[in-house]
């Protein structure tokens, strides 16, 4: 005869020995796409840094940046077919599994990503971090004979590996990958492997060296009434900014590839024009990663064209081709955005740049949580009410586009579809 025991001590769920097993099999697993990706973007920060110092103190070398995005485009066209979609296949392999990525995406994507930022295009890190870490960590399915189910969850552990170190944000990184596959859905089964990738990797790339700049938003306006009013208009405007740059990305992608057939050309044809603004403006303030315009919008006012003229910047580089990523100039686009907006919704102008620094890529990458714990990561937990806010409005106003196409839409955001 079975003996009943109380309620609360009886496990309905899987044998105890499953989740141990599951346990230590993604440790092992993780911890290896982990130290991977994080030496990975240690390498790939210590090239930009060397790079975009040698840019700065030989600034007329953006003359030969047409030459560049060339060589650059040729090199993906003889090369880099089966990759030249980047972040949006892996995204593609993670819903409908189909082979391997293949390994040379990692070093194209590097190469391409610090030549890019040498000779002065405007364009990010994120995407090449992701790429590599999603690259190397897609070569272990054959090491542990994966199926397509633990290889989506290996590839999800790659993204978010690559995104937190490249970042220093572990915890936003686990999140990014796990909620920037599908508009309105999150994947919890892979929840361990990528906290534990995105930890570890963050790990890595500190071992190896590397530090990541940090953002003082000073002391906090309490919340009230009119500070939340005030932040959510702030977060319309994010995602308004969010979705445009989005459309204006593709839009200029799909127009140069209907003007332009021969590939090389695209670079060649962008890059003259973004030497040319250089030199017509006087200044490569747009250029590169921008990160010292970013400092500088949370310690006094700036420019109000500035978020306009790293729009402009961004969008002719990545619609022409050239490599990198769309996160760190969506930073760059916010954070001066939030800047100049600070008078008009009197709030300081650390905390509304901060609130854009995050919330303008949450609405053109449709991934308010993840936005919302890196605001807290970088700037310290007390900002989390009102980065919460920013991102979440900022993520329902920049309507169902984004920067990843292969991203799927799983639900609409306001629960009401429109015909």
């Amino acid at each position: 005869m079975r003996l009943a025991g109380p309620a609360f001590l009886c496990y309905d769920g899987p044998t105890l020995t499953q989740p141990f097993s599951y346990l230590a099999k993604w440790t092992v697993i993780a911890s290896l796409v982990a130290v991977l990706a994080g030496s990975a973007s240690a390498l790939f920060l210590f090239a930009l840094d060397a790079a975009t110092a040698w840019r700065q103190t030989h600034p007329a070398v953006v003359w030969l940046l047409p030459l560049a995005g060339f060589a650059v485009g040729w090199i993906y066209l003889r090369f880099g077919r089966s990759v030249e979609a980047g972040n949006n296949l892996l995204i593609d392999e993670i819903h409908d599994p189909k082979q391997v990525v293949p390994l040379r995406l990692a070093p194209l994507v590097l190469g391409g990503t610090i030549v890019s930022h040498l000779f002065g295009a405007s364009v990010g890190r994120e995407g090449t971090a992701v790429q590599m870490g999603g690259a190397l960590a897609d070569q272990l399915t054959h090491v542990f004979r994966l199926e397509h189910e633990d290889r989506r969850i290996l590839l999800m552990a790659g993204i978010s590996a690559g995104f937190a170190s490249v970042f220093g944000t572990p915890l936003a990184g686990a999140i990014f990958g796990l909620e920037v596959l599908a508009i309105g859905r999150m994947r919890y089964d892979a929840i361990f492997p990528c906290m534990l990738a995105a930890i570890v990797a963050d790990q890595a790339g500190m071992a190896w060296g590397v530090q990541h700049m940090h953002y003082a938003v000073g002391p906090q306006v309490p919340v009230g009434a009119l500070a939340l009013l005030a932040v959510m208009a702030a977060g319309v405007m994010f995602g308004l900014a969010g979705m445009l740059f989005a459309k204006a990305a593709h839009g200029a992608a799909a127009f140069m590839k209907r003007r332009v057939a021969y590939a090389p050309a695209r670079p060649l044809l962008g890059g003259a024009a973004i030497a040319l603004a250089v030199w017509a403006i006087g200044s490569d303030r747009y250029v590169g990663l921008g990160l010292p315009v970013i400092a500088d919008a949370f310690r006094h006012p700036l420019a109000p064209w500035d978020s306009l003229g790293k729009f402009g910047f961004t969008v002719a580089s990545l619609g022409s081709g050239f490599k990198g990523g769309e996160v760190t100039p969506l930073f760059y686009i916010g954070a001066t955005l939030g800047n100049a907006l600070a008078p008009l919704l009197h709030l300081p102008f650390a905390l509304l740049a901060g609130l854009g620094f995050v919330a303008v890529f949450a609405g053109a990458a449709n991934t308010p949580i993840a936005c919302t714990v890196m605001a807290m990561e970088l700037f310290g937990p007390e900002i989390g009410p009102y980065a919460a806010l920013a991102c979440v409005v900022s993520y329902l106003f920049s309507g169902h586009t984004g920067i990843y196409h292969a991203q799927r839409r799983s639900h609409a955001k306001t629960g009401v579809e429109r015909k």
